[in-house]
């Protein structure tokens, strides 16, 4: 696995989880807003051999073990470095923008997910302007969540561009009783040409927009 970074330790990555998480480098999105855009195309790498030695070490006194990244099902090892943190007994959970159904269906039928959480970017017709690529693989990824046993979450970055009217698109292929989580975009240096002028929601706008959107979608928070 082509391997970015390592947070060794981290109690918000994994709900109701002590877990160490593991950054993939690579994405097939170009979000003008990714907080890990140091790690999309060639970034320095860790050994393979360290990071498993530290998982290693650490077993028994974390509980999970969360793959993120940039994009992580792009790596095709992720199914075997899944069983060798579960065969450590650790929880796993995938962080994925859900373009790639092909190796999420391998990985829930082979058992190796605990938790998913997957980026809901905009109403679907709408990623290409915000992400560079378009949604495809979205829909079927978001299917397969639904149709599992594994617990899993949506999550929204909000962005100025979606509106409240473009939220309340996106919460029609919301299911009622998926939880989704709208998330503070946080600025970063360079943002302002995609920005045009747009500015930020505060986190109150976030609430009184996820208290809102509650009347249709009951398991919306903000974040």
């Amino acid at each position: 696995m082509r391997i970015a970074g390592l947070e060794k330790f981290s109690t918000v990555d994994y709900p109701g989880c002590l877990a160490a998480v593991v950054f993939a480098a690579g994405c097939n999105y170009r979000c003008f807003y990714c907080h890990n855009r140091h790690i999309l195309s060639d970034p320095p790498l860790l050994s393979e051999a360290e990071v498993l030695a530290f998982m290693k070490k650490r077993a028994g006194l974390l509980d999970g073990v969360v793959f993120s990244g940039g994009e992580p099902t792009l790596q095709e090892d992720l199914p075997e470095w899944l069983a060798r943190v579960r065969a450590l007994g650790y929880k796993t959970k995938l962080d994925t923008n859900g373009s790639r159904p092909e190796m999420l269906r391998t990985l829930l039928a082979e058992g190796l997910l605990d938790y998913v959480a997957m980026d809901y970017k905009a109403p679907l017709e709408g990623y290409a302007p915000l992400c560079g690529a378009d949604s495809a693989g979205v829909p079927e990824s978001l299917a397969l969540l639904r149709a599992s046993q594994v617990p899993y979450e949506l999550r929204t970055t909000l962005v100025p561009q979606l509106t409240e009217t473009k939220l309340r698109e996106m919460a029609a292929a919301v299911p009622a009783d998926a939880p989704w989580f709208l998330q503070l975009y946080r600025p970063q240096p360079g943002d302002e040409a995609h920005l045009n002028g747009l500015v930020p929601y505060t986190p109150g706008e976030i609430e009184t927009l996820a208290e809102q959107l509650r009347r249709v979608r009951p398991k919306v928070k903000a974040r």
